[in-house]
């Protein structure tokens, strides 16, 4: 995720993977919506996830090239700190 944000218009700001999901803090600019953000690092993610691991991969995923669901939940911070946000993702998983 990092390196796919080396090349992006949004910054990971905290990150914390969970069993079966990923939390992410994200820093953007108001014009970049939450979708486009979210498709570009599923999309990267799954390409160089199937770079690293084809034959793993192959064996629970037989019918497409896919890694990622198709869902996705997106908030913004509202009433909360950023503080608060990254202690919340810090405590994930």
């Amino acid at each position: 995720m990092k390196k796919i944000e080396s090349t992006a218009d949004f910054t990971i700001e905290e990150m914390e993977l969970d069993t079966d999901h990923l939390h992410l803090m994200v820093m953007s600019k108001p014009n970049i919506s939450p979708t486009q953000i979210v498709r570009k690092l599923k999309q990267e993610s799954t390409i160089g996830m199937w770079r690293l691991f084809p034959n793993e991969l192959k064996n629970h995923y037989w019918k497409e090239r896919t890694f990622w669901t198709d869902g996705y939940f997106v908030s913004s911070i509202g009433e909360v700190s950023a503080e608060t946000l990254k202690n919340y993702i810090q405590n994930q998983g």
